[in-house]
């Protein structure tokens, strides 16, 4: 069997890049066995702005935001489902000084940071103290739907193997990748921390860290918002269903879900939510980020046969599509990769 592109892994990363591939009539294959405790299958699928506690905003947001949305929406229309849901958050001030950070920066910009009208609209939902601003747009993706959809098309297609991809298998020349009985073109791994043991792609500095989650169930909880308050609060695809998380582990023995995460979580929404709630999955995962927050995208610079496409972090959510579809305008048009995202700026660390 011969490709144009094989492709390793089907996260967010591995589903835009057979996105943008099949749309532009290339034949690929992708391979991935399945796990459940990836970092897409574990993720929220936040597009948030904003980020951290000096509310800064997050980077390229300005053209990532409408190029997610067309590309959510676009994919949703070509299998059938929404995916993409425009909700506002909710800061929950932990004290005053953040308060006032968040009223300072909205003098400055004003752009996503928004008073919240009624400060005492969620009283019966929420113990806060400082009251709340709003981040507006901000978006909810149902990563675990579109993955599933995207899943069943290449299975229709004949356009997934199912199984563990074994690296020993791999032959690579200058001009073309054979792995068993299948040739392509070009081979791309988009598999998550699994590249941080690959022979081409070892030495970039990946910076991986394992977060977790809970899925509650609250019959009374408002689900027109997401909510934030320490931790993120997230209304999910199914019925009175909710995200909760996550937190960042740079030091951990594997990747399974921790007692101290599931206690300390169920604690802080204990204080935090006023409606009655129970606890129906806990979740974990390693996230494939990087020393410098940047992702990984492109062909070796020493191996044009080989590629990466990862390190997204916790904002794969936004960065995948944009970074996708540069990947795909790149190998197929030869149109350049953003400079701060192109793995040729590890060229000389590669070379080793």
């Amino acid at each position: 069997m011969t490709f144009d592109f094989l492709i390793v892994g089907q996260g967010i990363c591995g589903t835009m890049l057979s996105w943008f591939l099949h749309k532009e009539g290339k034949s690929i294959l992708v391979i991935d066995e399945g796990k459940e405790n990836t970092s897409s299958k574990v993720a929220a699928g936040l597009i948030n702005p904003i980020t951290g506690r000096r509310y800064v905003t997050s980077w390229m947001i300005d053209e990532l935001i409408p190029f997610a949305k067309e590309t959510y929406t676009s994919i949703g229309s070509y299998l059938g489902h929404n995916f993409i849901q425009e909700k506002g958050a909710i800061d929950f001030f932990t004290s005053p000084q953040m308060r006032d950070a968040f009223v300072n920066r909205i003098t400055e910009d004003d752009t996503y940071l928004h008073p919240f009208p009624d400060q005492n609209h969620f009283n019966q939902y929420f113990n806060y103290d400082f009251g709340c601003g709003q981040v507006r747009p901000a978006f909810i993706v149902n990563l675990s739907g579109l993955l599933q959809a995207w899943r069943l098309v290449l299975k229709n297609q004949n356009a997934i193997l199912e199984e563990h991809f074994d690296l020993n298998a791999l032959q690579v020349t200058e001009d073309g990748i054979k792995y068993g009985e299948i040739s392509a073109q070009k081979i791309i791994f988009c598999d998550g921390i699994t590249s941080m043991n690959n022979p081409w792609f070892e030495l970039l500095p990946f910076s991986a860290n394992k977060g977790e989650a809970l899925i509650i169930h609250s019959e009374e909880l408002i689900n027109e918002y997401i909510f934030k308050k320490g931790m993120i609060l997230a209304p999910l695809q199914e019925q009175n269903m909710f995200w909760v998380g996550s937190n960042y582990q740079w030091e951990f023995e594997d990747d399974k879900p921790t007692e101290k995460f599931y206690e300390q979580t169920l604690q802080h929404l204990k204080n935090w939510l006023k409606v009655p709630f129970e606890v129906v999955a806990h979740k974990a995962a390693v996230r494939p980020a990087t020393v410098e927050r940047r992702p990984f995208v492109g062909l070796h610079p020493h191996l044009p046969s080989v590629g990466i496409f990862n390190g997204m972090g916790t904002k794969g959510t936004s960065l995948a599509p944009f970074f996708a579809n540069q990947l795909v305008q790149h190998v197929v048009h030869g149109l350049p990769i953003m400079p701060e995202a192109d793995v040729h700026r590890f060229s000389r660390i590669l070379a080793k």
